[in-house]
Order: C-alpha cells, then sequence, then structure tokens
C-alpha cells in the first residue's frame, strides 16, 4: 500500500468514513428496518393504546400521521447527515464537541440501551412462562420466584450471544422480518370472528361498517383502563411519532444510515414504521381484545405470552422468544460498545458482561415492558439535545456563518458549549414536563429548538464564530487521503457473486411458499368461519398447519442463508 496510507490501518474503521464500496442499496434498508421494527414489543404498545382509551378512528388516522412524521424526521434529518458525513454520531460527535461530551453520551446510551434490552428480555421470558404456566406478572416487581428464574435463564443466553455470537443472530434476524409480518398480518385475522361473534353475534365481517362497530365497542372503545374517557387524536399522534425520538431526532441511526447511498433512503424507514408499527400495532391490539375476549380477562392483565398463544398458537410463543431475543441482542451489544468507549481498558466482550449482569438484573422487574413506550420517550427526551447540536453544527453554522468542527481546530479535549446546551435542554425538557403544559409525548419538539438556539449562541463565544484556514485545508487533505485509501480497498473487495444454485432456489421458494400457507390459513378462519363450529375447526387448523409452516420456514430461509453466505465466500 502505498506510504501515505499506511497511518491509516492503524485507526479504527469506527473512526472513518464509511468507503464506498460499502454501501448499501435501498432493499438493504427495507429489509433492515422492518426487522427491527416488527418485533414481539409490538404486542405491547398495541395493548397500551387499547387501555389508554384511545377510540378506533383516532388509532387509524392517528397511527397513520405519527408513523409519516417519523418517517420524516428520519429522512429530513438523520439521513442527509449520516450520508454527507458517513460517519455514526458517536464519532461526529467527538469531532463537534470533544472526549468529555462523548463519555457523558456514552453513559446516557448505556443506560437506554440497558434498560431496553432488559425490556426485551422481559417480553422474551413472558411467552417461557406461559409455556411452563407461571403466573403473568401484573405488577411493577416479580412476584413469582419461577419467573425470575426463567428471566435468569433467558438473560444468560442473550448475555452470551451478544459476547460471542452477535454476528450470527444479527444474520438470522435478517429472516425473521417476512415472518414477523405475516404472523402480524394472520393474529388478527384468526381472532376478528371470535371479536365479531361477541359483539354482533355472528362469526363473520360483512362489510367495513361491520369491522369499524367491532373495533369500537371491543378494542379501541375510547375508554381507558378505568372507564374514564381516553386519549385523543393528537395524543396518538405524539405518541407513535415520538416513540423512536432516540433514533431520528436522537440521530442514534447515523450508524445505520451512513451506510446509504442515497438520501432518499431514508424514505425506506417506512417499512418499520408503515408496515411495522402503523399495521402491527393495530394488529396487536385485536389480538390482544379477541385474546381478553377468549379468556374472559381485561386486556390490562394480559402479558406478550398470552395474547400471542391465544391468536396464534405454538407460533405466538416462537414470536415472542425469538423476536425479544434478537432485539435484546442488537440493543445489548450496542450498550455494551458504549460501554466499552468509556472503559477502553477493558474489552468490548468484558463491558458486554458486566452491562449484562446488570440488564438480566433490571430485567426481573416487568415495569420495563409495561411502561416501555413512556420509558423509550423519556429516554428520547435525553438524548434529543444531543441530536439538536449536531443538527445546528452541522446544517445551520455554514448557513450563519459560523465553522463546522471548531472544537476538533481549536483542539479540545472538552466543549463546555456542548454540555452546557445539553444540560439546559435536559432541564427544559424536564421542567416542561413537570410543569405539564404539553403532552409529554411532544416534548422533545421543543426541547429540541432549545437546545438549537442554546448551542448556537455558546458556540459563537467560544470559538465557532473565528475562521481556521490552515485547520480546514488540513482536514481536507485527511479526506482526501481516506479516499485514495478506500480506493485502494475496493481495488482488492472480492466481488459478490449470487447464488444462483437450484438447491437455493428451491430452498428460497419453500419459504415463501410456507408463508404463503400461513396467510391462506388465517384468511380461511376469517373469511370461511359462517359459524362458531366452523371456525373453531378453522382456527385449530391454523394453530397445528400454521405452527408447521413457521418449522419449514426457518428451517429453509436458514438454510438458504447458510448456502448463499457459503458461496460468495468461496
Amino acid at each position: 500500500m502505498n506510504t501515505n496510507h499506511k497511518d491509516l490501518n492503524h485507526i479504527e474503521e469506527e473512526q472513518l468514513p464509511i468507503a464506498k464500496h460499502k454501501l448499501k442499496g435501498w432493499r438493504h434498508f427495507l429489509g433492515l428496518y422492518a426487522g427491527e421494527h416488527v418485533a414481539a414489543t409490538e404486542f405491547v404498545f398495541g395493548a397500551t393504546f387499547v387501555a389508554l382509551g384511545a377510540t378506533m378512528t383516532d388509532i387509524l388516522l392517528g397511527l397513520l400521521i405519527g408513523n409519516i412524521l417519523a418517517v420524516l424526521s428520519w429522512t429530513l434529518i438523520t439521513t442527509p447527515i449520516a450520508v454527507e458525513t458517513r460517519l455514526s454520531l458517536y464519532t461526529y460527535l467527538q469531532k463537534i464537541a470533544g472526549n468529555s461530551m462523548t463519555r457523558l453520551y456514552n453513559w446516557a446510551n448505556v443506560i437506554i440501551f440497558t434498560v431496553i434490552s432488559a425490556a426485551m428480555i422481559t417480553v422474551s421470558a413472558t411467552a417461557v412462562r406461559f409455556a411452563l404456566d407461571i403466573p403473568a406478572q401484573l405488577n411493577w416487581y416479580p412476584t413469582n420466584a419461577w419467573f425470575v428464574m426463567v428471566v435468569l435463564a433467558v438473560g444468560i443466553i442473550v448475555v452470551l450471544v451478544a459476547m460471542y455470537g452477535f454476528n450470527a443472530v444479527s444474520q438470522f434476524s435478517g429472516i425473521c422480518a417476512p415472518w414477523l409480518f405475516v404472523m402480524f398480518i394472520s393474529g388478527p385475522l384468526v381472532l376478528m370472528p371470535e371479536l365479531a361473534n361477541s359483539v354482533i353475534g355472528e362469526t363473520s365481517v360483512s362489510s367495513w361498517g361491520d369491522f369499524m362497530h367491532i373495533g369500537s365497542v371491543s378494542v379501541w372503545t375510547g375508554l381507558d383502563a378505568n372507564g374514564e374517557p381516553g386519549i385523543g387524536l393528537l395524543e396518538v399522534i405524539g405518541f407513535s411519532w415520538a416513540a423512536n425520538t432516540i433514533t431520528h431526532f436522537g440521530l442514534i441511526d447515523m450508524a445505520l444510515l451512513r451506510y446509504a447511498k442515497k438520501k432518499s433512503y431514508g424514505l425506506c424507514t417506512s417499512a418499520g414504521m408503515l408496515f411495522g408499527h402503523y399495521i402491527a400495532w393495530i394488529s396487536a391490539g385485536i389480538m390482544g381484545a379477541g385474546t381478553a375476549v377468549l379468556v374472559k380477562k381485561s386486556i390490562t392483565e394480559l402479558d406478550p405470552g398470552d395474547v400471542a398463544f391465544h391468536a396464534l398458537g405454538l407460533s405466538g410463543l416462537v414470536i415472542v422468544i425469538v423476536a425479544g431475543w434478537t432485539t435484546a441482542n442488537a440493543n445489548l451489544y450496542r450498550a455494551g460498545l458504549a460501554a466499552q468507549a468509556i472503559f477502553s481498558n477493558l474489552s468490548r466482550t468484558r463491558t458486554t458482561f458486566l452491562v449484562g449482569i446488570v440488564t438480566v438484573l433490571i430485567a426481573c422487574f416487568p415495569f420495563v415492558f409495561t411502561k416501555l413506550l413512556p420509558l423509550l420517550t423519556y429516554a428520547g427526551l435525553l438524548v434529543v439535545p444531543v441530536g439538536a447540536i449536531v443538527f445546528a453544527e452541522h446544517f445551520l453554522f455554514p448557513k450563519i456563518g459560523l465553522t463546522r468542527y471548531w472544537v476538533t481546530y481549536k483542539k479540545l479535549e472538552h466543549s463546555s458549549a456542548a454540555v452546557i446546551a445539553w444540560a439546559l435542554g435536559l432541564v427544559f425538557g424536564f421542567t416542561l414536563n413537570a410543569i405539564n403544559i404539553i403532552p409529554f409525548y411532544y416534548l422533545f419538539l421543543p426541547t429540541w429548538v432549545f437546545s438549537i438556539v442554546v448551542y448556537i449562541l455558546l458556540a459563537k463565544r467560544n470559538g465557532a464564530a473565528q475562521k481556521y484556514p490552515e485547520e480546514e485545508a488540513e482536514l481536507a487533505n485527511f479526506d482526501k487521503k481516506v479516499e485514495r485509501f478506500h480506493a485502494e480497498q475496493a481495488a482488492n473487495e472480492p466481488a459478490f457473486i449470487l447464488d444462483q444454485r437450484l438447491l437455493t432456489k428451491v430452498l428460497t421458494a419453500v419459504a415463501w411458499l410456507s408463508l404463503g400457507v400461513t396467510v391462506v390459513l388465517a384468511a380461511n378462519a376469517m373469511f370461511n368461519s359462517p359459524d362458531v363450529a366452523s371456525y373453531e375447526h378453522n382456527r385449530t387448523l391454523f394453530f397445528n398447519s400454521g405452527f408447521a409452516c413457521t418449522i419449514i420456514y426457518f428451517a429453509s430461509a436458514y438454510w438458504a442463508m447458510q448456502r448463499k453466505k457459503q458461496f460468495s465466500a468461496v
């Protein structure tokens, strides 16, 4: 390699922009976001809207608007910064705020991702506890020793995989997305006749008016768990928009979207929001209400294991275990990386283990999944000021005559402007929450704007208003060197070869066919059940044959994936 580039070999890959030859196409991001945002926690969120007393009209319209706003947030805020810099938030933050700010932010990420991982472990444990006939955990603390043992067992597996086998799990997660989508479509189809029978005395739904009537009477009634009027349209919009503020306004997903070939690929997040959150949350609400009718309990007394099993049979337990497990691994891996950045003398494996111990202990307390959406909203509020600081420096500084990367040019280890702006942003946001001026779902918006204004004023006073021509020229030369380095890497990159072998094609076809059969069986239960007896027969057929299709799908899809990997590595 050219001697000019040798020194770049000693720089961590994460510290450099993503090379052009490593960029991904739009299909990659459709699958990525569909896989991440169609998960077992959708059972929790779907039930949450029912318990909060939203009306059906507010759900259908509010979730659509809120999730579209989330897609636009990724597309207009996160993706442009990610594509223009090709850096993760952590690396970019170090350039504009120094090491001290980055360490503080890493601590915040350790806390956030630890709690999210704990919630996923608890969700997975609800499926196991259901299979072992352990009582549902409805308090914020555990009330059954066996449930704690289940959480510990599930948690240990998650920690070990996050430590040693994360790549295998992330690859396996990619084949889960189509199956999860099919399951969330099938569940409401299977349970809708049960709801129809309880509301209109018939197992068939013959019109859109019947569907709206059944949903309004038995699912989204407009009354909360206490019989009081529930949340309205604005709350539903804010609820769904704020659920992912960590990743879009908070810019965490720069780590994913820096691989996008075009800024327009931010629209691919719609695979997670519209096909994932919108459809999955509505489906989960119907499944939860249908399960409540079947077992004659309030939806607030059910956990994901209850709902998934009664809606989908054994396939439902597979959903809760697999989706919760894979999501927990991804987030625990992130928490371990953030912890390793703080304790740089420890390996990533060791920090993941230590964080994992804390995660498993937190997972023993059911509040982490029963209060997951409010927790995510507050976590978003914690990181939104940081996203505002990055947004201000990247987008606004060049427009108002301030210098981007001034902290790096001044060789500062500590940016008081960034730290103070973050702290004041948190005080501002949580003060608004305390005095209850606006619904807490919308707190991220004024907090974001406030943090931008504060950071601009402080940065201007501390050096951003100055010019640094020599340092800018040095950075431009470094960027050119990185481009040449990446060009040499690309020249030595092996060409990707598509596996066109017959057996691989057959396995892929079998996998997709099994999903198609699953949907047909669910539709049969919905549309070919004129009476209760035929419905019960069709539902049993779906449970048994659908589970067989689940086994066939995962076996064939995983085998095909392994063959493609081996073929491309030859």
